[in-house]
C-alpha cells in the first residue's frame, strides 16, 4: 500500500511543478506583453508627432525628410485615423478583403472604438484628429504563445505517459506470464507423483477414507494447475450454465470457511442461464472475491453472490458485510501489489480484473462500499 502511497505522492508533486511552471510562464509572458504594449503606445505617439510635424507649414526639407521616415518604418501596428465627425480620414496595417473594403474598415473601426479609447491628434487651429490602433501581429503572436507552449508540453507529457503506461504494462504481462507458467510447472510434478500415491493407497481397503480425501485434494491441484497454465494464452470460453458453475465453487468454499461466516446465493427468477466462459478461470475469480470478501468480515458475517440480468448484460454482485473499502482505494485495489494484509502477494483481485476483463470481455468493479458495513464487487458479463 504504500507504494502506490509514494506514487500518488510524487504524481502530486509532478502536477504541482507542472501548474508552478505554467503559471510563471504565463506570468513572464504577460509582463513582456504589457512592456511591448506600452512600446508600441510610445511608437503610436512618436508617430502622432510626425504627423502633427508634417501638417506645419513652415516644415524644412530636413524636418519633412525625417518626419516621413518615422511615419513609414510603422509597418506592423494598424491604425485608423478619423475627423471629428468620425469620417475615416486614413489608415494603415490593416488588412481588408477585396470587395467590400468600406464595410470591413467601418467593421474594424467600430470594434477599436469600442475596444479603446482614442489617441487626440492636435493639428492646431482648433482642429482635431482622433487615432485608434490595435496591437500588431507580434503582440497577438505573443499572448498566443503561452497557450501553446503548454499545450505542446501537455501533449508532449500525455504521449510520454501513454508510452510508459503501455511499456510497463507489457513488462507486468510478460511478468505474470512467466510466473503463471513456472508456477504450474513447478506443481506438476509433485501433482502427478500424488496421483500415484493415491492409486497405491486405492488398492488397500482399510485406506478406502484417506484416498478418497488426498483424491479431492490432487484434484484440487490439478485444477490450480490448470487455472496458471491458461494465463498468457487465449482461453477457450464454453456458454455454459452460469448458476452451476458458481454453485460448485460456492459449495467447495463452504466446506472450507468457518462456520460463522454464511456463503448466499441469490438467482432471483432465473431458473437457466448461458454465459460463455472458460469455467476454470471464472470459478477462480469468485474465489478470489469470496476468499477476499471472508478477509474483510471481522467475526461472523455474511457473503451474498446476486445474480440478475440487465439490458443484455449478466450482472453477478459480491456483497459481503465486511470493514469495507475507501472510495480512493476502488481502484488502487486492483493494481498488482497492493494489499491491506501483513501476508500476501496483493494479486487475488488483479488476477480476477484481469481474467473477467482481458479473457471474458466483462467489467470488474467495486461498484459501493461502506466502512463498517460492507462492499458489493460487481462482475459484468456479455450474454451468451
Amino acid at each position: 500500500m504504500s507504494f502506490y502511497t509514494h506514487k500518488r505522492i510524487w504524481k502530486l508533486f509532478l502536477l504541482i511543478g507542472a501548474v508552478t511552471i505554467g503559471f510563471f510562464t504565463l506570468i513572464y509572458t504577460d509582463d513582456l506583453t504589457n512592456e511591448l504594449k506600452e512600446e508600441e503606445r510610445k511608437s503610436v505617439e512618436i508617430w502622432i508627432q510626425a504627423i502633427k510635424q508634417i501638417t506645419q507649414s513652415g516644415a524644412g526639407e530636413d524636418e519633412l525628410g525625417l518626419t516621413l521616415e518615422v511615419i513609414s518604418q510603422n509597418t506592423t501596428i494598424p491604425i485608423i485615423i478619423i475627423e471629428e465627425d468620425s469620417t475615416i480620414n486614413s489608415h494603415r496595417n490593416i488588412k481588408l478583403p477585396k470587395g467590400g473594403e468600406d464595410a470591413a474598415l467601418a467593421n474594424e473601426l467600430e470594434r477599436l472604438m469600442n475596444e479603446s479609447e482614442p489617441l487626440i491628434i492636435d493639428l492646431g487651429g482648433d482642429e482635431l484628429q482622433y487615432l485608434y490602433y490595435d496591437d500588431s501581429v507580434l503582440i497577438k503572436k505573443l499572448e498566443w504563445f503561452p497557450i501553446v507552449q503548454l499545450s505542446i508540453v501537455a501533449l508532449f507529457i500525455f504521449i510520454a505517459y501513454i508510452a510508459f503506461n503501455g511499456a510497463r504494462k507489457a513488462e507486468q504481462d510478460q511478468v505474470w506470464v512467466g510466473m503463471s507458467k513456472e508456477t504450474a510447472h513447478q506443481l506438476g510434478t509433485p501433482t502427478s507423483s500424488l496421483l500415484g500415491w493415491v492409486d497405491l493407497l486405492k488398492l488397500k481397503d482399510e485406506n478406502q477414507a484417506i484416498a478418497q480425501e488426498l483424491e479431492k485434494d490432487v484434484e484440487r491441484l490439478q485444477v490450480i494447475t490448470d487455472r496458471f497454465s491458461k494465463i498468457g494464452s487465449k482461453p477457450e470460453l464454453v456458454e455454459q450454465p452460469l448458476i452451476l458453475i458458481i454453485e460448485e465453487i460456492i459449495e467447495y468454499l463452504r466446506r472450507r470457511t468457518a462456520s460463522n461466516i454464511d456463503i448466499k446465493l441469490e438467482t432471483g427468477d432465473i431458473p437457466y442461464l448461458m454465459v460463455k466462459v472458460n469455467k476454470v478461470l471464472f470459478q477462480w475469480v469468485i474465489e478470489n472475491l469470496c476468499k477476499n470478501a471472508v478477509d474483510a468480515i471481522k467475526g461472523s458475517g455474511v457473503i451474498t453472490i446476486n445474480i440478475h440480468r440487465n439490458n443484455g448484460h449478466v450482472n453477478i454482485d459480491v456483497i459481503d458485510t465486511g470493514k469495507g473499502i475507501q472510495r480512493s482505494q476502488f481502484k488502487t485495489i486492483f493494481k498488482p501489489g497492493f494489499t491491506t494484509k501483513l501476508r500476501g502477494w496483493g494479486l487475488g483481485l488483479s488476477l480476477a480484473k484481469r481474467i473477467v476483463e482481458g479473457y471474458h470481455g466483462g467489467k470488474l468493479f467495486v461498484k459501493e462500499s461502506e466502512i463498517d458495513v460492507g462492499t458489493t464487487f460487481r462482475i459484468t458479463l456479455p450474454k451468451a
